[in-house]
């Protein structure tokens, strides 16, 4: 044993004879204190060799760390078990809404419109499925400018995913421009019921199997509140969003309900397409952030945010998503 050397000044006979000769307490004494002092030498000699010669951090490994700590906070399952319907899904933000809330653990319906996009819906919900978390996704295509399609998607996400429903998230909109001396009661018609009837009748259908705490988020835009020329049904259908999200918020606060808007300025994606091309240009030079376009990820963690449990006390605002563009 590393000891043994210790074992002849420690033995009973030994020890008995203390009291008639203190030689074996004094070596012990001796022992223990040049012990002590052999252990500060060797620490000070690795504390000043550690200065003088400091570990090499590899800057590859602290990137990986500090990327799986992001991804780690990032994919937090903050809905997990929690149901969500997201209309417009198969393209641009609405891809993005539903593929972040499935991040967090949501079951999500993905809404599509036209046969078109069935590839596309696809996709995300295979993207959804590799996730591999718990999440989940079904597809619905129904034509939001129809009536009957908010209680069509309604049911088909009770019977993908139970009786209840958590969240709805109204993305889903129609964006073009006329001169007024051009526009039409058909132009009204095609922005308008999907813009701002559709999410109303959805939000009818959803309540009755809202479970509380429940989350309604609607898409507006930027064009709300800046006025965009030739683009007056645009900016008034979401300014009806922005009337309709404060009206709903009051109606179903009292059951534990909340109901927000996340206004987007000019983000990444097909819709930005239809924007005039220096009405985007004139944007970007007055964004506070870096002067750049969104990226969909920018808007989607900010409805993720509102959807979660963290936004319990937001309710009836509307949040500028557009980097500081419009600072509300």
């Amino acid at each position: 044993m590393a000891f043994e050397w210790l074992a002849p000044i420690l033995t009973p006979t030994a020890l008995r004879s203390v009291q008639a000769d203190g030689r074996p307490v004094i070596t012990l004494f001796l022992v223990i204190f040049g012990l002590s002092l052999f252990g500060l030498v060797c620490w000070y000699i690795h504390f000043e060799t550690s200065k003088a010669y400091p570990k090499k951090v590899d800057p590859n490994a602290k990137k990986a760390t500090e990327a799986h700590l992001m991804t780690s906070q990032a994919t937090a399952l903050t809905l997990q078990d929690k149901v969500a319907i997201v209309t417009g899904a198969s393209r641009g933000i609405g891809a993005g809404l539903a593929l972040e809330l499935a991040r967090r653990g949501a079951k999500v319906t993905l809404v599509y419109t036209s046969q078109k996009s069935s590839e596309l819906a696809e996709k995300v919900a295979a993207d959804i499925k590799a996730l591999n978390n718990g999440s989940a996704a079904t597809i619905v295509q129904a034509d939001l400018a129809t009536v009957d399609a908010p209680e069509k998607i309604v049911q088909a996400t009770l019977k993908a995913f139970g009786g209840k429903i958590d969240i709805l998230v109204n993305n889903a909109g129609v964006l073009f421009g006329r001169p007024i001396t051009e526009t039409t009661a058909e132009d009204y018609a095609n922005i308008f019921d999907v813009n701002v009837r559709a999410p109303l009748l959805m939000t009818r259908a959803v309540v009755p199997h809202l479970r509380a705490p429940g989350r309604i988020i609607n898409l507006s835009s930027v064009g709300a509140r800046i006025g965009p020329p030739q683009m007056a049904l645009y900016a008034g259908s979401k300014a009806a969003i922005e009337g309709m999200t404060r009206s709903l918020a009051q109606e179903l606060g009292g059951a534990g309900h909340t109901v927000n808007a996340v206004a987007p300025g000019a983000t990444e994606s097909e819709m930005l397409d239809d924007v005039p091309k220096d009405m985007v240009e004139a944007q970007l030079k007055i964004t506070a952030v870096e002067r750049r376009v969104g990226k969909v990820d920018d808007v989607a963690r900010i409805v993720a945010w509102l959807a979660s449990e963290d936004a319990k006390w937001v309710s009836g605002q509307t949040i500028s998503a557009s980097g500081g563009f419009l600072m509300l």
